[in-house]
């Protein structure tokens, strides 16, 4: 059963609309066909999708960190010899 819902959800996008590798808006963290059918979707429907854009978000910035903390080791270590 869904549940009632007085106001519309509003539409994540902060108007960067650029994808990366994966496929996903830099700017929302959204698929294209997120983007696409977004105004189509029900409010439970886009409740999921919002969560899944915080799960992407947060991956790619934990895959970030961790590209840059491989970096500063590798030049701490060519800073040895």
């Amino acid at each position: 059963m869904e549940q009632l819902e007085f106001f519309d959800i509003p539409s994540p996008c902060v108007n960067v609309c650029q994808s990366n590798e994966k496929g996903y808006c830099l700017g929302c963290y959204r698929t294209r066909d997120e983007r696409f059918y977004w105004q189509q979707l029900s409010a439970t429907q886009k409740r999921t999708v919002l969560k899944a854009c915080r799960f992407r978000r947060f991956k790619a910035y934990k895959e970030q960190l961790n590209s840059l903390q491989e970096t500063i080791l590798e030049n701490e270590n060519l800073t040895l010899f």
